[in-house]
């Protein structure tokens, strides 16, 4: 799957590379990015994994699909942000409801209740610009 997501062949998934925390070498993986409140978000729905860990090291990443490639500094979010956009994230990448104990249907406090338990990061782009750009863009709100 990882080769559909590089040329751009899988809706929504984005490539991130960002640098190891204690080897420094580029790790890279499939994410998928979802845009709320007119700012791009990664959200880790298994909790503080490795990539989570190395985000928080490092503090800038790149995001590509295909040949697009975009850079970006990243913001871990506050848990009185997170409640929408975990709550839109569940609603776009819906297999993951599972690691959550808030419902599609339930409110954004019921998600911002386990802001502890899934970290959320704020993207803004290095070059100034608002969205992923490239095709097939990260999800918009509905």
């Amino acid at each position: 799957m990882r080769g559909l997501v590089r040329i751009g062949l899988v809706p929504h998934v984005v490539v991130l590379t960002v640098r190891g925390r204690t080897s420094g070498e580029p790790r890279s993986l499939p994410v998928t990015p979802i845009e709320q409140g007119g700012s791009i978000w990664l959200v880790s729905p298994y909790g503080t994994v490795a990539w989570v860990r190395n985000v928080r090291a490092a503090g800038d990443i790149t995001l590509s699909r295909g040949r697009t490639i975009r850079r970006f500094t990243t913001r871990e979010a506050r848990p009185d942000e997170v409640g929408p956009v975990l709550k839109r994230y569940v609603a776009v990448v819906p297999i993951v409801l599972p690691y959550f104990a808030a419902g599609v249907a339930d409110p954004a406090e019921a998600f911002a209740a386990e802001a502890d338990r899934h970290p959320v990061f704020e993207l803004t782009a290095v070059d100034g610009s608002g969205s992923l750009g490239g095709p097939g863009p990260a999800p918009r709100n509905v």
